[in-house]
């Protein structure tokens, strides 16, 4: 007799079958997951781009201006190697001794390395050239028109200023001349921009040296870069430098003087694990060092830079960076500048002296949430900085969460009213631990 009218066999045996189903399921759920096998002894694969062979060698062409696999005294015959390295998937161009004139800037593409011969090799910026431009050019067009003489040539470089006519801000392109007809040029882009002539725009013969744009595992080494500052106007650093990158990543530069740049010696924007080595960036009218907009992951280590405007700027976002071991000097405003949401960056090691206003600025941007906090100050000497009011590091606005430890403050000018530290009224959780001061009127001073 069934005891229980509500439960019957069937029932529960699907019951049954259910639970030990579920549990199954659950234990198999409380494994570890597995890892896939490493990847050893890789063989080149079609579409595969994670893994390649360590290859032995790769092509290497030689660019001289007497001798080489191509000879020539320009940027273009530095490109056409470039080009030719890139073609086969990459390798070295290595530029022999002389001076390179530039009509141009050399776009690297990925996976090449730019290689000269130390000193010897010297890529040099000509001066500028400019006009207006004739005729209205819209957002869809790739050509633009030039008042008559102008100088400008097809595969020069050119720099687009216009007026913007809907909110009246400055608009700037960077483009190369492909084809003419008189003085109507072809560009190697589309303008995405209106430029009409009721906003006065320009063509500027300003580019960047060196360029990158959307490339990886780029290496550039052993040469000397020089903008001719005294004959060329002003190129923004979100828009060129001596060295440019944009949206890059893996970009190692060593060994290269990069001066006299009107504008950055160095900039990246959104490039990710950028490794910058004893390079000597001095007398750049802006930014030594500017790792920009979004940068992850930059290193910058054991470089010298002398009388830049700043030394190093952390511009937005930069975060989990490391700056150790580099020598600063001489900057009109500050040696190292942080701010904009810059988070996470170790700035260690270094010496900076004898800049204009600051030795280290944390600057004040536009609020709560906006500055750049949790980052760390170590082991730094700080020497004669600020020219009229005597200041090693002003921390400044909402900034909070630093850590500023073990660096050396000097000031022995004698100057009154010298700062070592100052804290503004507004900061949080500015930790400050066996830093030493000499010679200031104030070694730490706190805002109300």
């Amino acid at each position: 007799m069934n005891r229980h009218p509500g439960i019957n066999r069937r029932h529960f045996l699907k019951s049954t079958a259910l639970a030990t189903g579920v549990a199954m399921v659950s234990g198999l759920k409380g494994l570890s997951a597995a890892e896939r096998p490493e990847v050893v002894n890789p063989r080149a694969t079609s579409g595969d781009q994670r893994h390649e062979p360590n290859w032995d060698e790769q092509l290497t062409l030689t660019v001289g201006q007497n001798s080489g696999d191509l000879t020539g005294k320009t940027d273009k015959a530095i490109q056409a190697a470039v080009d030719y390295v890139a073609r086969l998937g990459g390798g070295t161009v290595h530029v022999l001794p002389g001076e390179y004139k530039f009509d141009n800037g050399i776009q690297l593409p990925s996976s090449v390395r730019l290689k000269g011969s130390g000193q010897e090799t010297v890529f040099i910026k000509n001066a500028i050239k400019q006009t207006k431009l004739a005729e209205d050019s819209d957002w869809y067009d790739q050509e633009v028109t030039f008042k008559p003489g102008h100088g400008f040539r097809v595969g020069d470089g050119v720099c687009l200023t216009v007026q913007n006519p809907h909110n009246g801000s400055q608009t700037v392109l960077t483009r190369t001349l492909v084809a003419r007809s008189g003085d109507r040029f072809k560009l190697d882009r589309a303008l995405r921009e209106n430029y009409w002539k009721m906003g006065k725009p320009q063509a500027l013969s300003l580019f960047s040296m060196i360029q990158c744009d959307h490339v990886d595992h780029i290496e550039i080494s052993d040469l000397v870069l020089d903008g001719n500052r005294a004959n060329n106007p002003n190129l923004n650093g979100n828009y060129g430098g001596n060295i440019f990158a944009q949206d890059c990543h893996t970009i190692t530069v060593r060994n290269v003087e990069s001066r006299n740049y009107n504008g950055d010696g160095f900039s990246w924007q959104i490039c990710h694990d950028v490794v910058v080595e004893n390079l000597h960036s001095h007398h750049n009218a802006d930014l030594g060092l500017h790792p920009g907009s979004g940068s992850q992951r930059p290193i910058i280590r054991n470089c010298k830079l002398e009388e830049n405007n700043i030394g190093i700027f952390f511009c937005w976002g930069v975060r989990f960076g490391l700056a150790e071991g580099n020598e600063i000097n001489a900057c009109g405003q500050s040696g190292i500048s942080v701010g904009h949401r810059d988070m996470h960056n170790l700035i260690t090691k270094n010496r900076i002296s004898n800049c204009g206003q600051y030795g280290i600025l944390f600057r004040p941007e536009r609020g709560e949430g906006f500055t750049g906090d949790h980052n760390r100050v170590e082991h730094n000497e700080l020497i004669n900085n600020g020219a009229k009011q005597p200041l090693g590091i002003d921390i400044q606005g909402l900034t909070a969460h630093l850590q500023i430890v073990n660096n050396k403050l000097v000031d022995d000018r004698g100057m009154n009213d010298s700062i070592g530290i100052q804290i503004g009224s507004e900061t949080n959780e500015i930790e400050l631990v066996n830093n030493t001061f000499t010679g200031f009127t104030t070694d730490v001073k706190r805002l109300a």
